[in-house]
């Protein structure tokens, strides 16, 4: 009985929420516009909190959901319900968006540590274009000149901000919202491809390529994280690794994808 009046209840929920996007869209009603800002409030919580938890302990998670809110209210001014998609998908990504473009704007990064990320980045592919294959460490450390414990503590260093490096946008056209992230990449196999939904096919093409030619573990890093939402600790479970090792998949993962990306004059530069 009680699964039932839960049933019900939820339904009417979304009934109710249906009938504010349908006032908002066709009257812009200023009310419907605040109702809906303050049902999806908790989407920018909990994205500035995952965010945060990779972030320095300098870096306000107040901060974060502040500069979230107007990723939300972007996401709802802009989201058109006749694309059949989930609000909740499209906000996250915006209300990352946000966040990162702020943090950008703040430049928290020291510039030693971006000048490592772009070095790196700029190895990775060279190390590519020349073996036809992706390069090991040892080859890494061995082109940039240092040892491995060198090569491992620099991604060390690296992890701390390659969430920001991975969820940067690509520009995909000569107007400012004519960008996709790395999420629109990524196979839903329960939803309509998120494919239709990107205007360029020679970027969307480059982009899934990158994350297909990524290794195994760093790809399947980069999937359950970005897509299926899990935490790193919760993909060390997954793969039998300790949280850290996969800290450090994922920076690989970010580096590579970047600099191939970056390579292929495809990247919106933001430096």
């Amino acid at each position: 009985m009680k699964e039932e009046k839960s049933k019900d209840e939820k339904e009417k929920q979304q009934s109710e929420i249906k009938k504010i996007w349908i006032e908002y869209k066709e009257k812009q009603s200023p009310e419907a516009r605040e109702r809906l800002i303050l049902n999806y409030s908790p989407l920018v919580k909990y994205v500035a909190g995952r965010l945060a938890s990779t972030l320095p302990q300098t870096v306000d998670t107040a901060d974060l959901i502040s500069y979230g809110m107007f990723g939300l209210i972007d996401a709802i001014e802009k989201f058109d319900l006749a694309r059949e998609i989930k609000f909740e998908t499209y906000a996250m990504s915006r209300i990352k968006g946000a966040i990162i473009d702020e943090l950008r704007a703040v430049d928290w990064v020291p510039r030693s540590v971006r000048h490592k990320a772009k070095e790196l980045e700029r190895t990775y592919i060279a190390l590519e274009n020349k073996f036809k294959r992706v390069p090991t460490d040892e080859e890494v450390a061995e082109a940039l000149g240092i040892s491995m414990k060198d090569l491992n503590e620099t991604i060390k260093q690296l992890s701390h901000t390659s969430v920001v490096a991975l969820e940067e946008l690509w520009s995909i056209g000569s107007e400012k919202d004519e960008k996709v992230s790395l999420l629109d990449t990524i196979e839903d196999t329960t939803s309509k491809d998120p494919y239709e939904f990107l205007e360029n096919s020679e970027v969307k093409k480059m982009l899934a390529e990158a994350i297909e030619n990524l290794p195994y573990r760093e790809k399947t890093v980069i999937a359950l994280y970005y897509y299926e939402g899990l935490t790193l600790r919760e993909i060390g479970d997954i793969l039998g690794v300790t949280e850290s090792r996969v800290s450090q998949l994922h920076t690989k993962a970010v580096l590579r994808l970047r600099g191939r990306l970056r390579s292929s004059r495809f990247l919106f530069s933001v430096e």
